[in-house]
């Protein structure tokens, strides 16, 4: 005699309707899947309101220690890229949902609720959304910071060259004078006589300079701009 096959999917099916019947089963997991969406609710709302917490009583233990920064770290790595760190309430993007699955787990890991969420990112990014690299942190406390969530895209590899003459004044002389002299190269010689004399050559050198720094001097006040040290925590757009 041929015995039949056991399957095993009629098997689960027969013992998880000797425990409940379908009826308390589905009560009981859109009862889990609604505490879920409020809770998920209620972290999105904490990431779009002011907080005045600094600190968030980690278990230490649980922390993994290459994800802790102290704020120095932080604070030099945006004014080298021009980024700025700021309450997450002024980040205008959309936080992925893998970042807030994040914040749960920790919380749920922790027993705590966090508070005090901060962001890294491009100044841009707190005006309008865009596709660069956001990352969200939490304050643990004595000007630490951990590393919740990361998402988007890497920064341009050239960006640090790009934003280095907005680090300060210095840099910004020291770019216009390369630019200056670059432009000058460009001039054709004995445009303004028929010898090619030094003085020629530094005489339009500094009309070239004189030029482009009123370009960039007008640049900057007429667009409010800064240096990265000024606006790397500033919430003002024309810092």
């Amino acid at each position: 005699m041929l015995l039949k096959k056991t399957d095993i999917e009629s098997r689960l099916n027969r013992l998880k309707n000797r425990d409940k019947s379908p009826e308390q089963i589905l009560q009981e997991v859109y009862k889990v899947l609604h505490q879920d969406s409020q809770r998920e609710e209620e972290i999105e709302k904490r990431l779009t309101q002011k907080s005045i917490s600094d600190t968030n009583k980690f278990t230490f233990d649980l922390l993994k220690s290459e994800r802790i920064y102290h704020l120095d770290q932080i604070k030099d790595i945006c004014i080298d890229y021009r980024l700025r760190f700021l309450d997450s309430k002024y980040f205008k993007g959309k936080i992925p949902q893998a970042g807030i699955s994040k914040i749960k787990h920790l919380e749920s890991q922790h027993g705590i609720e966090i508070k005090g969420f901060k962001i890294m990112a491009p100044s841009k990014l707190f005006k309008l959304e865009d596709k660069d690299d956001p990352l969200l942190f939490a304050p643990i406390g004595n000007g630490y910071y951990y590393l919740i969530h990361k998402w988007g895209n890497d920064l341009h590899p050239l960006r640090k060259i790009l934003v280095w003459p907005f680090k300060g004044m210095v840099n910004l002389t020291i770019t216009t004078l390369i630019i200056s002299y670059l432009a000058t190269l460009l001039v054709p010689t004995g445009i303004f006589s028929k010898t090619n004399t030094s003085a020629e050559f530094w005489m339009v050198f500094f009309f070239m300079f004189k030029s482009i720094a009123a370009i960039v001097i007008f640049y900057g006040f007429a667009l409010g701009k800064n240096f990265n040290p000024a606006i790397w925590n500033s919430k003002y757009f024309n810092a």
